[in-house]
């Protein structure tokens, strides 16, 4: 218990750290950052930042990481989930975005060699990545089941009980963040969902009301997934705790 308890202080750690230098960090080990940090700059909701992310893992699953610059493709990931979510990106907005964090401190582009450079080359990868998710732009979002959950939950306790834990922030900053791991290819966003929900729960030290008169303790969730067993939602709860420990600091 003592390791889910370390994931709020290991993932406030993180958040302090300055911000990333993304020309002298190695390979792909700070692109999740980098569309992270490009999405919030482009002013785009959590959700399609977070369907960004899965486009870049999903993209990555089967293309070679050393054929591609990772900023590139990002920034063409976040073009492609703008589309996605009904949130479109102005290429221009993109490539300057992506541009400045790469390069702190600079100013926008002149319409110059470099700006159609780096247009050109976005605007290709993104038709790039499009081809390999198979033109599918239909990436089920966990943001959506864990909402409908956390507003049903919230029925089940006390007004003051729930007021009184930030239960619906830190499931959401849960998923937000495990985003940051490719494993996150490898569930169901319903399950997802219900591992944030539980994870928060159990860093918070808050019980689900008369859960304890339950035969399982884990039962309380099967309201909302019945094929989501206990061992398989430690394990995604376990994944979500390794993104805090394994995913490379800022240099």
């Amino acid at each position: 218990m003592k390791d889910v308890i370390d994931v709020i202080a290991l993932q406030n750690n993180r958040r302090e750290k300055r911000l990333p230098d993304y020309r002298s960090a190695p390979g792909h080990s700070l692109a999740t950052n980098f569309v992270f940090e490009c999405g919030i700059k482009l002013g785009l909701q959590p959700a399609t930042v977070a369907t960004a992310a899965i486009f870049y893992h999903k993209f990555f699953k089967e293309a070679d990481k050393n054929d591609y610059d990772c900023y590139v493709i990002c920034t063409a990931c976040l073009c492609a989930a703008g589309k996605s979510r009904d949130e479109p990106v102005k290429l221009r907005d993109a490539v300057n975005v992506a541009h400045n964090s790469i390069n702190r401190g600079a100013g926008p582009l002149e319409l110059g060699e470099e700006y159609w450079l780096w247009r050109g080359a976005v605007a290709q990868a993104e038709l790039l990545v499009l081809r390999l998710l198979g033109f599918n732009l239909d990436a089920p979002s966990p943001h959506r089941y864990l909402l409908h959950y956390l507003r049903s939950l919230q029925e089940w306790f006390p007004a003051a009980q729930w007021r009184s834990a930030p239960v619906a922030r830190t499931a959401m900053a849960f998923l937000q963040d495990f985003h940051h791991s490719p494993s996150i290819l490898d569930y169901r966003a319903p399950h997802i969902a219900v591992a944030c929900l539980t994870l928060a729960l159990h860093v918070l030290g808050v019980s689900v009301p008369l859960a304890s008169t339950l035969d399982d303790d884990a039962a309380w969730y099967s309201v909302f997934t019945k094929d989501l067993q206990k061992e398989k939602n430690w394990e995604i709860m376990e994944k979500i705790m390794q993104v805090y420990s394994r995913e490379p600091e800022p240099i």
